[in-house]
């Protein structure tokens, strides 16, 4: 909405940096008043975001204006639709499943092949339809790299972040309140995205710098590996701190590199496609670690074993990026990306 509404240029710059801002301050705001909210009582943390959103919804009514521009013509791919949600529901289920390997392990062969040809059918329904939900063509090797990346990236932080919360409340016995005071570092990314990160990007180039957040992530997630009862909130700073670097170095970039090269009347459906990866990694990423973390055992033991799972996601999500870089200095140099677009970082 923001690239169509404001014109290329210092006032569509101004709007991004204020878009990255509110965004980066409402991670940090929430990881607050999330604590609040469940020291009155944890019912809360679900109550609440109905009363914003209606909040929102009435906001988005008043100010928002359709811009009268021509639509696009056709219906709409509820096939698609159907299928691809259902795809998604059943794969995330089928590793939840897996935290009882030995309990129904057909039903959950099951649920992953059901789940797969889901993901089958949804591909021939694009194939045939005259207004596909995702016009298969616009899934070029770039753009397939960078949702890849985006989900790894959401997937190991969002696995991390629930242990974390585990291991500060269930084993440490911390309130809501200092988990979510302790988490508050990593929103850091408040302030470095729109400063550090555009200076970065216009020296190295957007492709190294995402490069860099996932370094960071991997070498935060592996710093916590050892993690003890007896550690002191000193010793979890420098995972935390590395985790608000990657995400003001990676998210950023991140949502550049999917619209890049994408014509201007498919940039919603290239965000579509982020976000749509970025949702479904969180779920990945929590099912990951709580299906590993129940098979390996309760206590310590077991949350040490699930934390291998972001850690790999991160090693992954920074081979991907790597191949990448590998493919576009092999090829024409790039274009540089202005330093100031990598404002949209959240």
């Amino acid at each position: 909405m923001v690239t169509s509404n404001f014109p290329e240029g210092p006032l569509r710059t101004r709007a991004l940096g204020v878009y990255a801002g509110t965004a980066a301050g409402g991670f940090s705001l929430g990881l607050v008043a999330g604590g609040v909210l469940a020291s009155f009582g944890w019912r809360w943390v679900f109550f609440a975001p109905v009363i914003l959103s209606a909040l929102i919804l009435v906001a988005a009514l008043v100010l928002l204006r359709d811009s009268g521009g021509p639509r696009a013509a056709g219906g709409f791919d509820l096939g698609g639709a159907f299928a691809i949600t259902g795809s998604m529901l059943l794969l995330v289920y089928g590793v939840v499943r897996l935290e009882h390997p030995g309990e129904g392990p057909w039903l959950t062969a099951g649920v992953f092949v059901v789940g797969f040809a889901l993901l089958a059918l949804f591909v021939a329904v694009e194939r045939r339809s005259a207004s596909p939900l995702v016009r298969l063509g616009v899934l070029r090797a770039p753009l397939v790299r960078v949702n890849t990346a985006a989900l790894l990236f959401v997937a190991s932080f969002g696995g991390f972040q629930f242990l974390v919360t585990l291991y500060l409340q269930e084993l440490r016995g911390w309130s809501t309140m200092q988990t979510g005071l302790a988490m508050l570092v990593v929103g850091i990314d408040t302030v470095l995205a729109p400063t550090l990160t555009p200076r970065l990007v216009n020296r190295f180039g957007n492709t190294r710098v995402l490069l860099g957040g996932f370094v960071a992530a991997f070498a935060g997630y592996a710093l916590f590996l050892p993690v003890g009862l007896d550690w002191t909130y000193t010793a979890m700073l420098p995972t935390l701190f590395l985790l608000g670097l990657a995400f003001s170095l990676a998210y950023g970039p991140l949502t550049m590199a999917a619209t890049e090269g994408v014509a201007d009347d498919e940039h919603g459906l290239a965000s579509g496609l982020l976000y749509t990866s970025i949702q479904f990694g969180m779920a990945l990423g929590l099912s990951a670690v709580t299906a590993v973390s129940v098979a390996a055992g309760t206590g310590l033991d077991g949350l040490r074993a699930a934390l291998a799972v972001p850690v790999a996601a991160a090693l992954v999500g920074a081979v991907v990026i790597a191949y990448g870089l590998r493919k576009e200095q092999g090829g024409p140099s790039p274009e540089r990306v202005p330093a100031e677009a990598v404002t949209t970082a959240a």
